[in-house]
């Protein structure tokens, strides 16, 4: 049985194009993509306004949204913010970080995006020991969703969960944090991060992928929602005799690149150059690889990005609020990377607002306008991120997933905006649908599903003991 919608506007194959009819199969994957169908069939969902492929959110750390508005009181720096994010990860348990991350997800889709790449890195018990080391009659008795399931990989199953339920597709980007900085152990508030050595992380990654391709096997490009892939925290976080071992695995590799100045000083002093260059070194600069926020980059540093046709992923409004600088962007798409957007620490989780901060940075640290066009803005947001964490998405195209968003045109907001330019005008206040799957995630803020995402909010924050 297939599904219809009859689009009154959309973006295909890079430009606005009208009356556009999308069919898709009962997998939620798109057979048809039809535009010029001036009437709407009678048996097509009509969708007013204008018609994008759903965001991608190519750089997440689902937990940290917990921290929105609860961290700018006494101003302090990326470091000491981290102290907070720390007391948060601490509460984390497998039953209430499945709570938190649905509703996360699910405001993800209110805000414009259907795919995410989750940097998962909160893998153990607080204290280190891997989940599924207790006995079965040891096992805590939280959600009844997760009574009968393995401990293994409790917490990735958690995550996995939350984004199935919610309809968002997810890429568990599994990650590697050997290390609390270099040459440094990890702290006690670190201590459920790693796996002590670089093969008790392989190993340990290999069973999770093992595992989730029978738990979550991928089939049709619509209706597969979990993905998994790989992740190097940091150079802080992972010594580069072990780096190496990243360029033997396949799929998406992304790792957090030159954030803070301290990062690069210190890679300088223990390695004598760059992390940029001690990554290249390690082999890892590849077309598979995604820097996050390579904000302190040298000329060398984006030259070697370029030349391997690397994913680049912004996130303009976390970067701003933690004071971490403004990335060369246009130098990077100009050398011959792709840009990605991503929400990271989510102090909005708004797929508009964060695109339009890639433009807004480019002109405050240029003093020019239009940097990135209106037609590249809308790629960074689909398909630079479905190239980063290479899923089947990012366009209105047969055979892709049947992924995409509404946006309204006569919102206060939106209203006399020409064509594309959209992009620059619209928030995700002015997102009226969501669709992943083929399926209706959102209307007008409301999950179809799961309702009220305040109340989700409410019962994440009950979960971790936080409800003032």
């Amino acid at each position: 049985m297939s599904t219809r919608f009859w689009c009154e506007t959309a973006w295909v194959n890079g430009q606005v194009a009208t009356g556009v009819l999308l069919t898709a199969d009962e997998t939620g994957t798109l057979t048809s993509v039809e535009t010029g169908i001036d009437t709407p069939p009678t048996i097509a969902e009509v969708v007013p306004g204008f018609t994008l492929p759903g965001g991608v959110n190519a750089h997440s750390h689902a937990f940290h949204r917990i921290l929105r508005g609860r961290t700018h009181g006494d101003g302090g720096t990326f470091w000491t913010w981290r102290e907070v994010m720390y007391s948060v990860a601490a509460k984390l348990s497998p039953e209430n970080y499945e709570t938190v991350a649905r509703a996360v997800f699910a405001e993800m889709l209110t805000g414009g995006y259907t795919s995410v790449g989750e940097f998962h890195y909160v893998h153990h018990e607080p204290d280190g020991t891997p989940y599924g080391a207790e006995s079965q009659d040891e096992r805590p008795r939280g959600d009844v969703s997760a009574h009968d399931e393995p401990r293994t990989h409790a917490m990735e199953r958690a995550l996995a969960r939350a984004a199935a339920s919610a309809g968002l597709r997810i890429r568990l980007l599994d990650t590697c944090y050997l290390t609390g900085g270099i040459d440094t152990d990890l702290s006690a508030e670190q201590a459920r991060f790693g796996d002590g050595t670089i093969d008790g992380y392989m190993d340990r990654h290999v069973a999770l992928s093992e595992s989730f391709a029978t738990e979550f096997p991928v089939g049709s490009p619509g209706e597969s929602f979990v993905y998994v892939g790989s992740a190097i925290h940091s150079i802080r976080a992972v010594p580069a005799a072990n780096l190496p071992r990243f360029a033997e695995l396949e799929g998406p590799v992304h790792v957090h690149l030159s954030e803070q100045p301290a990062e690069n000083e210190a890679c300088q002093a223990a390695y004598g150059t760059t992390p940029t260059q001690v990554l290249a070194r390690s082999g890892v600069v590849a077309s598979n690889l995604s820097a996050v926020h390579a904000t302190h980059l040298s000329d060398e540093d984006i030259a070697t990005l370029g030349r391997a046709e690397a994913k680049i992923v912004m996130c303009p409004c976390t970067e701003a609020d933690l004071a971490d600088g403004i990335g060369p962007a246009r130098e990077l798409a100009d050398a011959g990377a792709t840009i990605s957007i991503g929400s990271d620490q989510h102090v909005v989780l708004d797929a508009l607002r964060e695109t339009q901060g890639l433009e807004a940075g480019e002109r405050l640290r240029s003093g020019q306008r239009g940097r990135f066009s209106p037609a590249e803005l809308i790629t960074s947001l689909t398909t630079g991120g479905a190239r980063s964490l290479d899923l089947p998405v990012g366009e209105l195209a047969v055979g892709t997933a049947c992924d995409f968003i509404a946006v309204a045109t006569d919102s206060m907001r939106t209203f006399g905006s020409v064509g594309e330019q959209i992009i620059l005008s619209a928030t995700s206040a002015d997102v009226t649908m969501t669709v992943s799957g083929a399926q209706v995630r959102v209307r007008d803020g409301v999950h179809t599903e799961l309702g009220e995402i305040s109340e989700l909010y409410r019962a994440a924050f009950a979960a971790l003991g936080m409800e003032d």
